[in-house]
């Protein structure tokens, strides 16, 4: 299922990069909302905006292969889980049943 949102997309602009890989620049002019590589990327493809971090440009090239640097999947999972709570926080993602 494609899922794109510019509401999503936009989130990232002034947050700090929640990967936070060696060399981050954690800063968050440079943050921007990274697709992880959750086996749904391919040439000219991006997974789910849903599947996404905030990361600034360095940790972004980094998952993206574009940059030397060194990830595990638990780095993943805690970006995309502290992401997905300040999108909570921001009512962007909003779970029945529980209010933000």
């Amino acid at each position: 299922m494609k899922i794109v949102s510019k509401k999503l997309r936009d989130s990232a602009r002034d947050q700090d990069c929640t990967l936070r890989l060696d060399g981050c620049r954690f800063s968050p002019e440079f943050t921007v909302l990274c697709h992880l590589p959750v086996g749904m990327k391919g040439v000219g493809l991006k997974s789910p905006d849903l599947f996404a971090v905030f990361g600034c440009d360095h940790c972004h090239a980094v998952i993206d292969g574009r940059a030397q640097g060194h990830y595990t999947e638990a780095d993943l999972l805690r970006a995309l889980a502290e992401t997905q709570m300040i999108w909570v926080r921001m009512g962007l993602l909003k779970i029945q049943g529980v209010a933000a």
